[in-house]
């Protein structure tokens, strides 16, 4: 008669059953581990295959936006974008430097990736408000007394500052700050800003008369003196101290 088997095997038994099955989690648990670096590993080489080495993220086009003054032929020049390689390795401050270190036209410059094949240019281009003469040729200037382009002939809407060759860069300021101050209908009547030094700075008008500014200190409040006084009749305006205008 065959024995029956005792509780202790049968106790032997299950506890190697729960051994075995310990075992085969702590083995799992460790090629997971593994696996998911495996991936991880290729996931993360595959991607800099494909941003790096693949022809699928190629910097294939260069756009510019922003260029009215200046033409898109001008901008490429100097932006000198290598296209062909990866977009990635563009070097974007690069291009921002050469455009803006060369093109005085350009205030500010933004390089950008149009993922996947382009690299875009957008510029803000400088606002003049007169127009520089020194005898050497014209130059468009903005508010802050900038210097920038070349022109051939003064555009009708711009008013004229006559200096001379060596005027040095603080008095330009401060004659495009006068004129950045003049009211519109004032700014329309202004031909030519004549500048001496930063203190002596003169209008002169269209129709002949004469402004006599001073230095730009205060240029908003000799704005609104000056406008006040238009309707009289008189062939100067002295609004040097704009608290004690005097006309002749």
């Amino acid at each position: 008669m065959a024995e029956r088997p005792s509780r202790n095997d049968d106790g032997l038994q299950r506890a190697r059953r729960r051994f075995a099955r310990r075992q085969w989690a702590r083995r799992w648990l460790t090629w997971r581990y593994v696996l998911v670096g495996v991936l991880l590993v290729g996931l993360l080489g595959f991607g800099v295959y494909g941003v790096y080495f693949s022809p699928w993220l190629r910097a294939e086009e260069v756009t510019v936006t922003g260029a009215e003054m200046l033409t898109e032929k001008q901008v490429l020049a100097v932006a000198d974008v290598s296209t062909g390689g990866a977009l990635a390795s563009v070097d974007l401050e690069g291009i921002e430097r050469r455009v803006a270190g060369n093109l005085t036209t350009v205030e500010s410059v933004d390089v950008a990736r149009v993922w996947p094949h382009e690299v875009q240019i957008t510029i803000e281009e400088r606002t003049p408000v007169a127009v520089f003469d020194a005898g050497t040729g014209l130059q468009y200037v903005d508010a802050t007394g900038t210097r920038f382009g070349t022109l051939e002939r003064l555009p009708e809407d711009l008013p004229l500052i006559v200096g001379t060759a060596d005027v040095d860069n603080l008095a330009l300021n401060e004659a495009a700050a006068v004129v950045a101050a003049l009211a519109p209908e004032v700014a329309g009547l202004v031909d030519r800003i004549q500048v001496a030094t930063v203190d002596q700075i003169e209008l002169q008008l269209r129709d002949g008369r004469v402004v006599r500014w001073g230095s730009a200190e205060r240029s908003e409040d000799k704005a609104e003196v000056l406008l006040a006084l238009m309707d009289r009749d008189a062939e100067v305006y002295d609004v040097s101290v704009p608290g004690r205008p005097t006309t002749r």
